[in-house]
């Protein structure tokens, strides 16, 4: 029996109610990339309209983003690893442009500097949230970011070397810095953000923002934590 290769790359989706806007996500993944959608607890057959779409379905109980996205890594069988929001507020057809730099081994995390499109693509309050945490993202790590965008890429087998442990809304905070503090190379890319499908379900509201914002708060009050993630991003240079 002949086995299936690994696709490429590994697109890992973190779904909650996104049935309006899964069709034309899920249509602009790359070519032999594979979609892989983790249903986050829908209850308007997302997670059906997803297979019957072709992607890859898996699910996780657990309520967070970082429960949604560390299923789908833990899922993902591809070397290279992107993530990207469900809602079309970002166009998975321009993945490959963040996941270059990664493929070719001249980076190791690359992230998509949200670049909006319209007003209403990113809420004053979540946008200044964001500003006040690059500044903390610098202090603490020295990287100087200017967005900590959800869509990014990075190989699979250095992110689950990071041990992450965050479920909430600082997994992709707790990436960049358990990532920084392994010697990472750290880029950012921009891309279009424009309004999203549907209701947000974290920074569309003062009340989400703050969750999140507490969220990474704590993540950034981490000691930094030895392991082997900095041996395994090295191999893959």
């Amino acid at each position: 029996m002949i086995e299936t290769p690994p696709p490429p790359v590994d697109v890992v989706l973190p779904c909650l109610d996104e049935a309006e806007a899964l069709p034309w996500v899920l249509e602009r993944i790359p070519p032999t990339w594979r979609a892989i959608v983790v249903d986050n607890g829908s209850t308007d057959g997302s997670a059906d309209i997803a297979r019957d779409l072709g992607a890859y379905v898996v699910h996780e109980p657990r309520r967070g983003f970082g429960a949604a996205c560390h299923t789908g890594l833990s899922a993902a069988t591809a070397d290279v690893v992107c993530f990207c929001d469900c809602d079309a507020s970002l166009d998975p057809g321009l993945l490959p442009r963040v996941a270059g730099p990664v493929l070719d081994g001249s980076a190791d995390l690359v992230l998509g500097r949200r670049r909006p499109t319209a007003r209403r693509a990113w809420p004053t309050h979540a946008r200044l949230a964001n500003l006040e945490l690059a500044r903390l993202i610098r202090r603490r790590t020295g990287l100087r970011l200017r967005d900590l965008g959800p869509m990014r890429a990075a190989r699979r087998e250095a992110l689950l070397a990071l041990e992450l442990t965050d479920r909430r809304s600082g997994y992709p905070l707790q990436t960049v810095v358990r990532a920084a503090d392994a010697g990472w190379r750290v880029y950012e890319t921009d891309v279009p953000y424009q309004p999203r499908t549907g209701r947000s379900k974290v920074t569309g509201t003062w009340r989400g923002t703050w969750q999140a914002v507490r969220d990474m708060r704590a993540v950034l009050a981490e000691q930094p934590v030895t392991g082997s993630a900095a041996a395994v991003a090295g191999a893959a240079r």
